[in-house]
C-alpha cells in the first residue's frame, strides 16, 4: 500500500510538472517593481489602454477584451503582398472560434486615412467576417502606430514598401490580463496552426 500511495503521488507530481512546463511563456521586456519589504520584483508587460472603431462604427476599447484572450495584428484594406494572405489564415482561426464568446480578434488599419469605417464594413463583408469576434479597426493614426509597439509588431509609413506602409505579418496572441503570451508568423499555416493550440490553451487557462 505505501508503494501504491508513493506510485500515486510521484504521478501527481509528474502531472504537475508537465501541466506547468506546458504553458505558454509570457513575452516583452518585464516590468521591474519594488515591494513593500525593499525587495525587486517584475512582472509582464501589459497592453496599454485603447479606444478604436470598428467596421459598425463602434467604439472598441480594452473593456471589449477584458477577461477574454484574442490575437491582434496589423494592416490596410489595399495592401498588395502579404495582408491578404495573412487574413486567409486569420480566416481559419476565425472559423475555428466563431462560437467561443470568450475570444476576439483585433485587426488594426495602418491606413487610417483610406480605411474608413464603410471601408472596413466593405473589407468585413469582403472576409466574411462579423463583429463582435472579429472586429477591423481604425482610429488615430498615432494611437494605433504605438499600440504596435505594445504588441511586439511593426507598423510605419514607408514610401518606398508596397502600398506606401511597412508592417509585420506576424500575429499577436494575448491572453485574458492583457499579456502577451505568443508571436506568429501569419504567412505559415504550421504556425498558425500552432496558435490555434496555444488559443485553446488559453482558453482553459484560470
Amino acid at each position: 500500500m505505501y508503494k501504491l500511495i508513493l506510485a500515486f503521488a510521484a504521478l501527481l507530481a509528474f502531472s504537475a510538472c508537465q501541466t506547468e512546463a506546458d504553458k505558454l511563456p509570457f513575452l516583452g521586456e518585464r516590468i521591474i517593481t519594488k515591494r513593500t519589504d525593499g525587495s525587486i520584483d517584475s512582472v509582464p508587460p501589459t497592453i496599454r489602454d485603447f479606444s478604436f472603431i470598428n467596421q459598425e462604427g463602434q467604439t472598441i476599447s480594452q473593456k471589449d477584451v477584458a477577461g477574454k484572450v484574442y490575437i491582434a495584428d496589423f494592416f490596410f484594406t489595399s495592401c498588395p503582398t502579404i495582408c491578404p494572405k495573412v487574413k486567409k489564415q486569420m480566416r481559419r482561426v476565425y472559423q475555428q472560434f466563431e462560437n467561443q464568446d470568450d475570444f476576439v480578434i483585433l485587426s488594426h488599419s495602418i491606413d487610417t486615412k483610406h480605411d474608413t469605417v464603410a471601408r472596413l464594413a466593405w473589407y468585413a463583408e469582403k472576409l466574411k467576417i462579423k463583429a463582435p469576434r472579429w472586429h477591423l479597426l481604425t482610429g488615430d493614426k498615432g494611437k494605433i502606430y504605438a499600440i504596435a509597439y505594445d504588441y511586439l509588431l511593426s507598423a510605419l509609413e514607408d514610401s518606398t514598401a508596397a502600398g506606401g506602409f511597412d508592417h509585420s505579418g506576424a500575429i499577436t496572441l494575448i491572453d485574458r490580463n492583457r499579456n502577451i503570451r505568443g508571436l506568429y508568423d501569419g504567412l505559415d499555416e504550421k504556425k498558425i496552426d500552432q496558435m490555434m493550440i496555444d488559443i485553446a490553451k488559453l482558453l482553459k487557462e484560470k
